[in-house]
């Protein structure tokens, strides 16, 4: 969905790391959380750490995500078409 809304954007083109921290760095975390549940019931101890690892990516992407969200709105503006300022 977040890639789908990116290739939609007309007054900002997404970089390189936007396509990396919002797109690939989330579908690669949740592919290899699906290959940690898989393997749970061979590798118990192994697949817990990829779990505990994947947890941990998928954190740090989401601040990224948001820092990066509230750094844009702060810079750029939010709502600059509103009449408050006028």
């Amino acid at each position: 969905m977040v890639i789908k809304h990116a290739t939609r954007l007309t007054g900002y083109t997404p970089d390189a790391e936007d396509w990396l921290w919002y797109g690939a760095l989330p579908l690669v975390a949740y592919a290899v959380l699906l290959g940690a549940a898989i393997l749970l019931a061979w590798h118990r101890t192994f697949s817990l750490f990829v779990v505990a690892g994947t947890t941990l990516l998928l954190l740090f992407v989401g601040i990224h995500n948001a820092w990066d969200t509230v750094t844009y709105v702060a810079v750029v503006g939010h709502g600059q078409g509103s009449k408050e300022g006028k």
